[in-house]
């Protein structure tokens, strides 16, 4: 294959890879909690982050993540404390991060709005070998949280009150989730850009839930759509010199649309297995071989 003969393509497959693992793996905990949102306000912070970079000369990318991670605090902390004002508050940071940027990055001696776009909807060609390291520690740091401490943060996803009685400590697995998804948009803006990375968090996870009955399920196949869509919209991106964010956001849905209309002969079949085993007086799981949803749910 002549794409891997390019340095180049070679470090945007890899990030491609790590996006498609990382934005799911964190966008299933944000789907739970109903925050679906959570990746695309994140993303507005991150810009300025992004214009901060250029203008001081530095990592735009490790310069986003510190932005970003103190903007995903603020927004827990407006969410604990904001109960009235909240969401004007949350307005107001959303979109002075973009104003930001764009401020920063036009004052910046390097800066220019061609360098702010390539972060806003991915670029190939501008992952540098610098961009790589950073993608791939960062990456590291998320899967360890979302798989080491699965089991912590499903709990606190689904019943902050239930998880606090049981003795989680619910505000700091709340601020991990949040600091967790700040590090995962900086991880994606380079391939599928800034304002686009919410929907490859939040969309493969819908299209998972389509056909999944179990939360270790829907985050394995939630996965498995994330690495297949960034690789095969990076391919398209190459070969038809199209856009790599868009690209991805649209192969993406495309999955989600294909699992629901393959669900739905799914859920009528269950259904009637379900009606029927009613008629018989047996139990919904004997109808369904292999459901045993509440214990997947805790298990896992």
């Amino acid at each position: 294959m002549d794409i891997l003969d390019y340095a180049f393509m070679q470090r945007a497959l890899l990030a491609a890879v790590l996006v498609g693992i990382t934005a799911p793996a964190v966008g299933i905990y944000l789907v739970q909690r109903r925050q679906a949102l959570m990746g695309d306000g994140i993303g507005h912070v991150a810009m300025t982050g992004v214009g901060l970079g250029f203008l001081l000369t530095w990592s735009p990318v490790w310069m986003a993540t510190l932005v970003s991670v103190l903007g995903a605090i603020l927004m827990e902390l407006i969410r604990w404390y904001g109960r009235t004002r909240g969401d004007l508050a949350l307005a107001m940071l959303f979109y002075g991060g973009m104003a930001g940027g764009v401020m920063f990055i036009n004052l910046a001696p390097t800066g220019s709005n061609a360098n702010l776009t390539s972060y806003l909807f991915g670029s190939l060609s501008t992952v540098s070998p610098s961009d790589v390291t950073a993608i791939c520690v960062l990456a590291a740091f998320v899967v360890l949280v979302t798989l080491g401490l699965r089991r912590q943060l499903f709990a606190v996803s689904q019943d902050e009150e239930f998880a606090r009685v049981t003795g989680l400590p619910v505000r700091v697995l709340n601020l991990l989730t949040a600091v967790t998804a700040a590090v995962t948009v900086t991880v994606a803006m380079r391939v599928v850009g800034l304002l686009l990375v919410s929907a490859l968090m939040v969309v493969p996870v819908a299209a998972a839930q389509q056909i999944t009955r179990s939360f270790a399920a829907t985050f394995a196949v939630a996965v498995a759509i994330g690495v297949s869509v960034t690789i095969g919209g990076t391919v398209t991106s190459y070969y038809q010199d199209v856009p790599p964010g868009a690209t991805i956001v649209l192969l993406t849905i495309g999955a989600f649309i294909v699992l629901t209309a393959l669900a739905t002969p799914l859920a009528r079949r269950r259904a009637r297995a379900r009606t029927a085993a009613d008629a018989a007086g047996d139990p919904a799981e004997c109808a369904i071989p292999g459901t045993r949803e509440a214990a997947d749910e805790v298990g896992v």
